[in-house]
């Protein structure tokens, strides 16, 4: 039976850095000789494969737009040579390229596994080895076509997935879904939850550059502050607010800044901050200013996807109304829509 055939991106990250004075840095040509050492890759059940290594690697912090654009067009460039990808990237922002590679790669119809590590390939206690072998059968041996997570025998929707611990080896959640797979003694694919696309012809669309914000609400918070964020020329911004979506409201003026925001066609996003569960803004009064300055729910969409979902929105040049309409809506697997009932919070 002839082998499949699987395309490695390494963008850099942990997996692949080597110790140097100023601390753990990407390494040019390191990842080449390690996966070559590693004799599992030479198994008859393992996936030919090939490694494009960018240049310059990146720390995943540095990660940006431009990144993200560049994996996608790699991916369709070699979409008919390969039967999967997998994407060798840093953790930090792991979670956010995931979720902007399933919103870039409209109709995507084979595995794309976004993976890393939290300990550098070289070490002799690392994670890095079997991330990288079960990534390399998953892209090649299962028929998951989306954008998944894989990491420490968890398969994550990309844009489901968030980093949840900076020190352990089981480095990431999806809090509000259930695993793709799981892998043990055998690989388990929860079949039930995969999206296959509607789209036959896979399409990049590339995420332009837009200002966005992400803010956190705390206890005490100054109006001024959210005003200054606010203003022009901010086109969207994601709300991490309390619960179910509420906020400070005893100062008066909030209810005018998040209105003169929307007037100016800012979009604003409502999501929790958290770790489950879900926004949906009008259950309690102290999220009713947000409803009537025209916010949208983010329900349990991560922060992560919020983000990939705003950019790929904006890139599509949606009419404002029709953005807002469809943050609320299912495009990816990115949210659940709750069966809310009036009364179910006692309001």
């Amino acid at each position: 039976m002839k082998k499949k055939k699987v395309y490695i991106i390494y963008t850099g990250g942990t997996i692949g850095m080597v110790r140097t004075p100023k601390g753990y840095a990407p390494y040019k040509g390191y990842m080449y000789r390690e996966l070559e050492a590693v004799s599992e890759l030479n198994a008859d059940n393992m996936p030919e494969y090939i490694i494009n290594e960018y240049d310059p690697l990146l720390d995943s912090s540095n990660i940006s737009q431009q990144e993200w654009i560049k994996v996608a067009k790699d991916i369709e460039k070699n979409y008919h040579l390969y039967d999967g990808f997998v994407v060798l990237h840093g953790t930090d922002t792991m979670a956010y390229t995931a979720s902007a590679l399933s919103f870039m790669l409209e109709g995507l119809g084979k595995p794309v596994v976004v993976t890393g590590s939290q300990i550098p390939l070289w070490e002799v206690r690392n994670d890095a080895r079997e991330n990288i072998i079960t990534a390399l059968q998953i892209a090649a041996g299962y028929d998951i076509p989306e954008v998944s997570l894989y990491f420490n025998g968890k398969l994550f929707r990309g844009c489901r997935s968030i980093k949840t611990s900076s020190d352990t080896l089981d480095a990431f959640q999806s809090p509000n879904f259930p695993l793709l797979a799981r892998a043990g003694v055998n690989i388990e694919v929860n079949y039930n939850m995969i999206i296959h696309p509607s789209l036959k012809k896979l399409n990049v669309l590339e995420f332009g550059n837009f200002p966005i914000a992400i803010v956190k609400i705390f206890p005490g918070m100054q109006t001024d502050v959210l005003k200054n964020i606010l203003k022009p020329p901010l086109k969207g911004i994601i709300i991490e607010a309390f619960g179910v979506g509420n906020i400070p409201t005893r100062d008066e003026n909030l209810e005018k800044v998040f209105r003169e925001a929307a007037d100016r066609g800012v979009v604003i996003i409502v999501c929790t901050q958290c770790l489950e569960g879900d926004a949906h803004i009008g259950v309690y009064e102290t999220s009713r200013i947000l409803v009537e300055a025209g916010a949208v729910s983010g329900y349990d969409m991560t922060t992560e996807a919020a983000l990939a979902k705003l950019y790929y929105l904006f890139s599509k040049n949606y009419e404002l109304e029709d953005i807002k309409r469809l943050v609320e809506e299912n495009l990816r697997g990115e949210l659940t829509k709750p069966l809310y009932t009036r009364g179910v919070y006692g309001v």
